[in-house]
């Protein structure tokens, strides 16, 4: 059963506090990373660790920028200049000094985070602005950081033996939020199903489902996903 199917129920809202222990929790994961680890690829993607976490610092930004404007543009992005600095790299507008290491690149990061959790703060409930996806709210946005957070550390924790599994409410209230369709963590419908219901109850591991990273017992694993931020309220 999908959210989308139970009338009624109203989940808790995304906040700025989600997303800055979301920051956090990632911050601190990653400065476990060995220093010789950040030239490696990040789990199954085409990007290495450094370039991941520059992707991670350049959705903060990109999506704080969009909240930015005293009328956010609806019909496209802020106008900065996205460029990819090799074949198969991300396009960033954001990018780490190498010179300053793995400590500054997580600074970069952390400053980053800091930008879209002051805007989440600030920005009245009322305001929509552009995303690809369609339209959001700075709930919207908020909850789109918090998903980049959690599973770009999963891509950069993949094959270092890091501990890395994020607090189940978090995971809940983001997947109510922008994936309303995918399974309920909390649905005890069929009490005659007796097959092992852990990995199908863990609102982390149906997250990653929903991205494109893990599998759920009777359902292949996604390889095209996307989000639904239009605004709830």
């Amino acid at each position: 059963m999908s959210r989308s199917a139970e009338p009624g129920l109203s989940p808790s809202p995304v906040t700025a506090d989600d997303l800055d222990l979301a920051v956090r929790l990632a911050l601190t994961a990653l400065q476990e990373v060995p220093p010789a680890a950040w030239d490696a690829k990040a789990g199954t993607l085409e990007w290495d660790r450094w370039e991941t976490v520059e992707h991670l610092s350049d959705d903060f930004f990109a999506y704080a920028v969009q909240l930015g404007p005293s009328t956010p543009p609806m019909d496209d992005d802020v106008p900065f200049v996205f460029e990819r600095h090799r074949p198969g790299g991300p396009s960033l507008a954001i990018r780490a000094d190498r010179a300053a290491g793995p400590a500054g690149l997580l600074r970069v990061l952390e400053a980053s985070g800091a930008l879209l959790v002051a805007m989440v703060r600030t920005t009245p409930p009322r305001v929509r602005a552009h995303h690809v996806f369609g339209a959001s709210d700075a709930e919207g946005f908020a909850a789109m950081g918090i998903v980049e957070a959690l599973v770009h550390t999963h891509d950069l924790a993949q094959g270092l033996g890091l501990a890395w599994h994020p607090p189940a409410d978090l995971c809940s209230r983001v997947l109510a939020r922008l994936f309303p369709n995918a399974p309920d963590p909390t649905d005890r419908t069929d009490p005659t199903d007796r097959t092992d219901r852990t990995d199908r109850t863990d609102p982390w591991t149906i997250l990653l489902w929903a991205t494109g990273r893990a599998e759920l017992p009777g359902r292949a694993r996604l390889t095209t996903w996307r989000w639904d931020g239009s605004p709830r309220r």
